[in-house]
């Protein structure tokens, strides 16, 4: 019987998974993050969600730039109006229901230092006219970081999590444990994922990553969980609301991005308040009307220029990505593969070339739209994940 520590969100993915690991006959220990912070920095989750026998850790911060939730994806920014979020009071509480359900021993991690900083890096992103993926971000310093050191200090020997993804541990001729998409299409986090490192895969864990969403909520009905109808995540869990904008502005208050929107050509047609309300591939929201469909094809941060333009002007046939991680050997030569630019675009046909130094070039054999600096590219062979960097 292995040990196997098991990142529990409240959601019925992730109070599954445990359910099935016990099934498979592994020990389980459910791990919850409490980040502290709710709908930005320095507001407490509020609540003790601690109980009796266990203990909460204080992880080291983490060192340099981010390499890399369950598949938030901030390429577009946020619709209005409050949806489901996680890593909430509320979330907490649902997973340690779930833990004594289930009889397994669950303890709350306190990793407020490391979101303060996740906050950071989305705030500058921003203000720097790129689009951050926090999800990403918070997955590889955070599950594929931390939870390792912590799975190390109590002798467990995997890391789980409930993503809809799958690890083989012996794939092909080469034996090598394999990153790939979930079994149900329409549920694959795997593009979220890409940060794990290689090492680490055949540690790795994904029960849920064989089934389908349905057949998960109903293994939840049978196991009589409260979380079998609970709503996916939908949102960053520090923008519970939504409004990423007014978080930025009240976490860089003295910083003015604002500036003029202008045409491909160059005509100024109207100014915004600061390039953190735009992404590439935004049509709402642009606040000056056109005769026709007109999308944000480039930010400007040097002279806070947005710029906007047609859907064709939009399209893109490569990018540049740099800070690589491969889960596969590093390529030495153009590797056709296929490449995907957003959690929730589908992957297309491109090859690859390795520029060195962790950056890689991408063109792709059919246009591109909405290609976001800021974004991850994820590039798959199959199902098999092969690795990614952030599009720059």
């Amino acid at each position: 019987m292995s040990r196997v520590v098991l990142a529990m969100s409240g959601g019925v993915d992730s109070s599954v998974a445990a359910w099935l690991l016990l099934r498979q006959g592994h020990e389980v220990i459910g791990l919850f993050m409490r980040h502290g912070i709710e709908g930005g920095r320095g507001t407490a989750e509020g609540g003790d969600l601690r109980r009796e026998g266990a203990k909460e850790a204080s992880p080291r911060r983490p060192a340099g730039r981010p390499g890399a939730g369950e598949g938030c994806d901030t390429a577009a920014p946020p619709a209005r109006g409050r949806k489901q979020g996680c890593c909430s009071a509320a979330d907490a509480a649902d997973a340690r229901r779930v833990a004594g359900i289930l009889g397994i021993p669950f303890y709350a991690l306190n990793f407020e230092a490391q979101f303060s900083r996740i906050v950071d890096y989305f705030a500058d992103e921003y203000i720097a006219g790129r689009t951050p993926n926090p999800c990403i971000v918070c997955n590889t310093w955070l599950k594929f970081g931390k939870l390792f050191e912590y799975a190390e200090s109590v002798g467990a020997e995997y890391v789980a999590t409930g993503h809809h993804a799958r690890v083989l541990p012996c794939y092909g001729t080469s034996g090598e444990p394999a990153l790939l998409r979930g079994r149900d299409p329409a549920k694959d986090q795997s593009y979220v994922l890409f940060g794990v490192e290689r090492r680490r895969l055949g540690r790795f864990l994904l029960p849920v990553g064989e089934y389908s969403k349905d057949e998960i909520r109903r293994i939840a009905v049978k196991l009589g969980l409260r979380v079998a109808d609970k709503p996916d995540s939908q949102e960053i869990c520090f923008v519970p609301d939504g409004e990423h904008a007014r978080l930025v502005r009240r976490l860089r208050p003295g910083v003015d991005t604002s500036g003029e929107v202008v045409t491909s050509e160059g005509e100024v047609v109207g100014r915004h308040s600061g390039l953190f309300n735009f992404t590439v591939g935004q049509r709402k929201g642009l606040g000056i009307a056109f005769g026709d469909r007109r999308y944000v094809i480039r930010l400007e941060p040097n002279s806070r220029r947005v710029v906007v333009g047609t859907r064709d002007e939009l399209a893109r046939r490569e990018l540049t990505a740099s800070a690589a991680n491969w889960l596969v050997e590093e390529p030495r030569e153009p590797l056709a593969c296929q490449v995907k630019i957003r959690y929730r675009s589908r992957a297309v046909e491109a090859v690859v070339e390795p520029l060195g130094g962790g950056r890689f070039r991408v063109r792709f054999a059919e246009p591109r739209h909405g290609v976001a600096p800021g974004q991850a590219a994820v590039c798959y062979q199959g199902d098999r994940l092969l690795g990614g960097g952030w599009i720059e």
